[in-house]
Order: C-alpha cells, then structure tokens, then sequence
C-alpha cells in the first residue's frame, strides 16, 4: 500500500468491485456457429446462446431492478428480462414488438435521468449478465461485453495484454452506456476519448415490420453499415438497438500481436492527492483557485501539448463537505513528469495562500503546510482502483441525484465564479455531499474533427459536472431548486445553458439533463439536441430511420427518426 488516504480521497468511504469473465474470439465463433449467423448480419454472443431469467412481479429480484443508481427513477414494468447473448437479445426484442410493449435497456444502471426507469416503461432488457471482455482474433480487437463494469474492463485488459480504454473513473459503470456516449477518463487528454478506439459494434436491431436482426458494423470505409458504428461513438444509449459487443482496436494500430492493437496502460504513473480545507478560504482565495485550474487548461490543451499526459479531477464540494479535493495524475514516463506536476500544482495554488494537505498516511497523518501535495509513484492499476472505487457519493445504490453538465472552452468568468461561491456558501445549505467536479480535458480528445465521431465536443479544454445526492424524497424540490438555482445563474449570460460558442460547447448525453428540453430552464432557443450532439444531430436521424424506423428505441431524451 501506499499511504494515501483513500477515505478523504474524492468522499468517505470504499467499495470492491469484482473480477471480469476473460475470453477468446474462439468462442464468439463458436457461438456464430451455433446460431447460423455469418457475414455483416454474424452474432457474436456467448457460447450455447444463453437465455437469461425473467423476473416478474412477486419475484425477490423484481424490487432491485425496478430502479438504477439514482432512486429518484423508478418503473414499474411487466417484467425484467436478463439477456445472456445476443440471441437472447434478438428473441427478447422480438417478443416485446409482437406483444407492442415499451421498452428500454439497461447495463450498470447509472443513467442520470429516466432513460430506463419510468412509468412508461413496461420491459427492462438488462445486460448486466453479459459482462465478457477478450480479444478476438478474427477481428484483431479486443471486445467487450456491455454489462462488463468500467474496474472488471480495466482489470482484464491489463493483466491480460498489458492495454487498456481511456474510460471514465467510477468502477460500477457498465460499459454499454458509458461506451454509447463516448466516454472519457483520466487517459483521454493523451488517447482521445473511448470511441476514439471504438472498431465496431454488434447490435440487436428492429425493422418497420418488426423483424429483428443483429448487425456488426465497423469503421471501415466501405462497410455498409458504417453509419450505424459512427451513431455509437457518442450518440447516446437506448436509440438504435440492442448492443451486445463492442470492439476495440486503435487507428493507428500496427502488426497482429494483440499487445499491439490498443492504447497501452502506462506502467506507473505519479499520483497527487489533496485536500484544501474550507476553514483557509475566502470568497477571494476560492475564485483564484479556480480559476488558476481554468487559466491552466485553457493554456495547456492543444493536441500536442506536453501536459496532455497529465489529468486532474477537482472536486470542488460545496462548504458543508468541509474541504475541496483534487486527483492529479500523470504518466510517470514522460520526462520531467515530476516537474510538470510540480509546475501544474504551483500553478493551481498561485496568489491564492491556500493550506493543501496531502492525503497521505504513510508515516502517520501529514501536518498541513502551503503547497505540500507529496505525489507517489503508483502501478497504474493501482492507481485506477484507487480513485475508481473511492467514489462512494457517486455509486450509493441508495440515493438521489441531480445532475447538470457543461463543456468549457475559455476560463471562468468573474460572474461564474460568483454565482459558484454564493451557492456554495449559502448558510441554509448542509449536504456534504454536494459539488462542482472539473475534469480535465482537451488534448488528444481535441485532435479529432467534430464530425468523424457522432461525439462532437472537440474543442473544449475542461469538463464539468454540477450534482447533489440526497436520500428523502421529501426534499427534492429543495435540492434540484438549488441546483437549478446554482445553473441558471452560473449561465445567466448565455440564458441558462452553455450555448455553443466561443466560451462554452454543450452538454455531456452519458449526464443527460431533462431541463435542457424545458423552455423554463433552457431560455436560449437553442434546441436541447444541439446542446448535446450540435451538428450531428440530423446524421443521428438518418440512422435512426434506417435501423429502427419505428421508433422502437425512445426515452425521454431519445433521437428521433429523420422525416421521409
């Protein structure tokens, strides 16, 4: 062990997670054997086509899955059908089009708002069950499974092939969606974002009679189906079909070893955990640090930038949490990375006289000093299960949320800043568990060209995300008028969203937010699906029409079919 203090790291408290099924390609083709599949229109489920359960009212499983992570959205549905294979996922499609029931799909269940659990819905398809990630042969990829969760991905990746995906930190979430978003993590500022290194994808799709079939689309220029692997690289989940693989090799990748077909996972990387109490900060100090962290990332985020192998995590937790907390890490590779980290914690406390306190207990509790941040050298597996799973906050089964996203791409405006410290000061307000989370970004995500993905923020150098978790549902009016409250003011100037411009680029789809469809809360005019997939949006149509032209695949949030 290192020492780092991991209760104060990001929250209080820890979770495990387990270990992922690891495979071949060999039995993806057994499986395509099995079913008679081949070509383009080839499934790649799991040996002997499992079936899973279905589970019905009166059912001691029904309870657990009538809801996800957030308990503010639950359903009531005629039965949860737990898919096994993607035939299975063909059959269990088929049965709900023929009997005209409203579905929706599930994998970790961590979807910010009602994609998957609402009143309307009547059919869960949860994917949880197909958790497999291995490397096929066949297609020179490394595939995975959407219910395979972020930890159990990293972990077989890795200890298998020594590779992993620039994906996101919270070890629960279930690749299928996080995946169909475009999915980012603590690597992205050097790899570019998942979907970057996305091959292609298998999915479960419907026709206008009601026909189902599984397609494998890919990248490749001349695959007919090529469309429909562009709508998953960040057009969101639950809109197209059923997805029950993905693949994943780099674009730039080279030879036939499989070490050789994905980003490889730094071997160490240097890692700084700290905490600044509240108890040193003024109105004054506060606007500083934060903006010292929106000055840093709007000089350092071009593509090649030398600081693209370092990322920072900042949580900027309302004053009852009593402290802000900030993960640093950075490729212990990269020469001078020891300075560069040095240079980037000196530049985020510059002017401010702030006490940083490392989370370390190597040799007992550190004493508080200014500009103390002690980084370790940490195997980089381990460094991803300790920021993973010390996020209880984020991954508490038993709360409510409220969720709220923005792209920047300039630095915070005295305005902001303001409206930030008054919410997060206000006397009335007491939840700990409350807060701005900046996250880094730009770099390599920025080398890509709006369009060549259906995730177009590509010009952005920092992300946030505002949230506030709570447990009775007696108070959500209190908590979502404070977040909306905190919103609305932090974007006054562009009339209550982060309009596309040359200071904000949208919102985030994997943190969906139903007020941006609300004339009450987005006053902008601008259409809450250019917020999310800015010009994209009328590709995301055609796609839709051609693959699911029924419309079989809507949420609350969901695309619409092009118009003929």
């Amino acid at each position: 062990m290192t020492g780092i203090d991991r209760r104060s790291l990001l929250g209080r408290g820890a979770a495990v997670a387990g270990g992922a099924a690891v495979t071949t390609g060999l039995l993806a083709a057994n499986a395509r054997a099995a079913t008679g599949k081949t070509g383009a229109e080839a499934g790649t489920g799991t040996v002997g086509a499992e079936i899973g359960s279905t589970v019905t009212r009166g059912d001691s499983r029904y309870p657990t899955l009538m809801t996800g992570n957030n308990q503010r959205f639950v359903a009531t549905p005629d039965y949860v059908k737990m898919i096994r294979s993607s035939t299975d996922a063909e059959r269990a499609l088929a049965k709900a089009v023929q009997e005209g029931k409203r579905i929706s799909v599930r994998s970790g269940g961590h979807c910010f708002a009602d994609f998957t659990s609402n009143p309307e819905v009547e059919v869960i398809l949860d994917f949880s069950e197909m958790t497999e990630v291995g490397y096929d042969p066949r297609m020179r990829a490394f595939f995975v499974e959407p219910g395979a969760r972020l930890l159990n991905v990293y972990e077989a990746l890795f200890k298998g092939w020594g590779v992993t995906v620039p994906g996101g930190i919270c070890y629960s979430v279930g690749a299928g969606g996080h995946i169909a978003g475009g999915g980012y993590g603590l690597l992205s500022r050097a790899h570019g974002l998942v979907v970057d290194h996305l091959y292609a994808v298998e999915v479960v799709v419907v026709d206008a009679a009601g026909r189902t079939r599984t397609v494998t689309a890919t990248r490749e220029a001349d695959d007919p189906n090529r469309d429909l692997w562009w709508a998953h690289t960040g057009g969101g989940g639950g809109n197209f079909g059923l997805v029950t693989r993905y693949w994943f090799r780099s674009p730039d990748a080279r030879g036939s070893q499989p070490s050789d077909q994905l980003v490889k996972a730094p071997a160490t990387v240097l890692v700084s955990a700290v905490d600044i109490p509240w108890d040193g900060l003024d109105e004054k100090s506060f606007k500083r640090l934060v903006k010292n962290f929106g000055a840093w990332h709007e000089t350092h985020s071009a593509p090649d930038s030398p600081y693209r192998h370092l990322s920072s995590l900042f949580n900027v937790s309302a004053k009852a949490h009593g402290s802000l907390g900030m993960f640093t890490q950075i490729d212990a590779s990269v020469p001078g990375a020891r300075d560069m980290l040095d240079s980037y914690m000196a530049a985020i406390t510059s002017g401010t006289g702030v006490t940083v306190r490392s989370l370390d207990r190597g040799n007992g509790e550190l004493p508080a000093m200014p500009g103390l941040h002690q980084p370790r050298e940490l195997p980089w597996l381990q460094a991803t299960r300790l920021v993973g799973t010390d996020n209880p906050t984020i991954t508490n089964p038993t709360s409510r949320g409220g969720h709220k996203s923005a792209y920047m791409r300039r630095n915070f405006t005295d305005a902001q800043l303001t409206a930030l410290y008054t919410y997060m000061t206000r006397p009335d307000f007491t939840n700990p568990d409350t807060m701005l989370v900046l996250f880094s970004f730009g770099g390599q995500v920025n080398a890509v060209p709006e369009d060549a993905t259906a995730n177009a923020q590509r010009a952005s150098v920092f992300k946030m995300c505002f949230q506030t978790f709570w447990s009775d549902p007696a108070e959500d009016e209190f908590y979502l008028g404070w977040l909306r409250g905190l919103y609305g003011e932090f974007f006054a100037g562009s009339n209550g969203v982060p309009e596309i411009n040359d200071a904000t680029d949208g919102c985030y789809i994997n943190y969906p937010d139903r007020d941006m469809t609300d004339p009450r809360y987005n006053r902008s005019g601008t259409p809450w699906t250019t917020l999310y997939y800015k010009g994209n949006y009328p590709r995301l149509q055609q796609v839709k029409r051609r693959y699911d032209p029924s419309n079989v695949f809507r949420h609350s949030m969901s695309i619409t079919p092009a118009r003929s």
